[in-house]
């Protein structure tokens, strides 16, 4: 029972140590304080000359202190125009369902360093209106994977993106570039 109270005694002696707090360490580098990127190309026009797509490098658009991983999730959506003001931005892919039955569609894909948009559909895409390929304009979301995919966010909805954006970084800016 002696072994029991001295070895009781010398661990609560021991945890009520405390010394000298002793000198701060140096202060590490500070990082970007950047939760995503969101950039906006355009005047992009689809033609039979670009194959009805438009290829950009991400390096062209996004600031320097902005690093793209493979992890990141990229998400690209259209303008479709105005009600009450405010755009109207729809994730991509989007189809149109055309009057005649035919179908098309405004697409993407990505890699860590460039992003293409093309148009792709079972029409004769020389005979679309001029509203459907000329003009375009599209925002280019760049979001971390835990971020996108975390389910706390609906992606599909811009204004959910972009609010959630601000919220975890108000300095969050969207880049409005023309192409």
């Amino acid at each position: 029972m002696k072994k029991l109270f001295f070895g009781l005694c010398g661990t609560l002696l021991l945890m009520a140590c405390e010394g000298s707090t002793g000198p701060a360490g140096p202060t590490g580098p500070q990082g970007p304080y950047i939760v995503g990127s969101v950039f906006e190309i355009a005047d992009v026009d689809f033609n039979p000359g670009n194959e009805y797509s438009f290829l950009g490098y991400f390096s062209d658009y996004v600031p320097a202190n902005v690093e793209i991983y493979s992890s990141d999730v990229v998400l690209i959506y259209l303008n479709e125009g105005l009600v009450n003001g405010n755009d109207i931005w729809s994730l991509m892919p989007q189809t149109f369902y055309l009057a005649g039955g035919g179908t098309f569609q405004y697409n993407y894909n990505q890699s860590v360093n460039d992003f293409e948009i093309y148009l792709q559909g079972n029409v004769n895409l020389d005979a679309l209106p001029a509203s459907y390929t000329q003009n375009q304009i599209f925002r280019i979301a760049i979001l971390p994977a835990d971020f996108a995919t975390g389910g706390k966010v609906n992606i599909e909805n811009y204004d959910s993106v972009i609010s959630a954006l601000k919220t975890q970084n108000p300095d969050f800016k969207i880049f409005q570039l023309k192409k």
